[in-house]
């Protein structure tokens, strides 16, 4: 008696884990191509993702000279680096989207700086960068304008604003963006960063350029 209830007893973990996966013939089930299949999904999910965040951090973003040698020079003792709150933007801040969708897309586009950086060296020196700056600029501003400001909306919001503690001409400004439809880059160029001489004019001029290509 005691030995038939023993050989009724429900399988261990493990051997019903290994009936899954194996068939009677010891070859492997579609059950162990699931669950490999699911294990191999975690890992390369978990080493993808861990990859991008490492690409995403200001220490990655300054890692080539260009960046590090000038705008991150500018950007040194700017209110986003220091201020009063002690609260820091860093590169990926402002210019990475944060959610998923649009931070893969802005990560595939930003991979053709790879090849400005290896082949063209098109702002390899300080004065090639400078030749380039307005360029630059402006398209990072109308990506930014396309977006509605949304890396800058992260921290700043004007649904979330009390004028009422602002300074008059902040909140008279911040007022008339909200009542006019405009978005923080529209007034704040070169917050981090500094502007070429008459960049305004030579901005329009490359609006008008990128809207004709």
């Amino acid at each position: 008696m005691s030995d038939t209830y023993k050989s009724e007893q429900r399988p261990g973990l493990f051997r019903r884990i290994w009936r899954f996966i194996a068939t009677p013939s010891g070859v492997f089930s579609l059950g162990f191509l699931l669950i490999a299949g699911f294990v191999a999904g975690i890992m390369f999910w978990g080493g993808f993702h861990t990859a991008l965040e490492m690409t995403n951090t200001e220490t990655f973003c300054i890692s080539c000279h260009e960046m590090e040698d000038n705008v991150y020079a500018e950007y040194q003792g700017s209110v986003h680096q220091n201020n009063g709150s002690g609260v820091r933007a860093t590169c990926p801040d402002c210019h990475v989207p944060k959610d998923w969708g649009p931070k893969i897309v802005r990560k595939i586009k930003a991979s053709k700086e790879l090849y400005g950086h290896f082949v063209t060296k098109s702002i390899w020196t300080p004065e090639k960068f400078e030749e380039m700056r307005i360029d630059l600029a402006a398209h990072e501003w109308e990506r930014m304008k396309s977006t509605d400001s949304r890396e800058c909306r992260n921290c700043h919001n004007f649904e979330f604003m009390d004028f009422t503690v602002q300074e008059s001409r902040a909140a008279t400004s911040h007022q008339q963006a909200l009542d006019e439809g405009k978005t923080c880059i529209d007034c704040h160029q070169g917050i981090a960063h500094d502007l070429p001489a008459g960049y305004l004019e030579r901005y329009q001029q490359v609006v008008e350029k990128l809207a004709n290509e």
